[in-house]
């Protein structure tokens, strides 16, 4: 993941903007960077008054926990299954919009398998 550009060049291109009377094509073209970029700057400015960038990362908590991990390990002991169904059931049952993926892993980690027989 790359890393936010400088508070100075932020800065430099703001003021270029704003004290030199710049149009932000011409800041940007200055200081060599992209157009949306001078853009988004100048506009972080107007409506925060600062052009710090916003947070990146951070951790995110896993949507399968607490009271809708409960409910899927009481679903998953109680019939069979397969992880499209239960991906239905968390949306239509629960209300909770999560992908196969996060499913497959939550399974996995409590080792909540179900055995296909003929």
């Amino acid at each position: 993941m790359g890393r936010p550009y400088s508070m100075d060049l932020r800065e430099r291109v703001v003021a270029a903007v704003k004290q030199e009377g710049m149009s932000r094509h011409q800041a940007a073209a200055r200081f060599g960077v992209a157009i949306s970029t001078a853009i988004n700057w100048v506009k972080r400015f107007e409506e925060t008054g600062s052009v710090e960038p916003g947070q990146m990362g951070g951790h995110r908590p896993k949507k399968l926990s607490g009271e809708h991990a409960a409910w899927l390990r009481r679903r998953c002991s109680e019939k069979p299954f397969t992880l499209r169904g239960l991906v239905k059931e968390l949306l239509d049952e629960r209300g909770l919009q999560v992908d196969y993926r996060s499913v497959w892993e939550f399974v996995h980690a409590e080792d909540l398998t179900h055995k296909k027989r003929r």
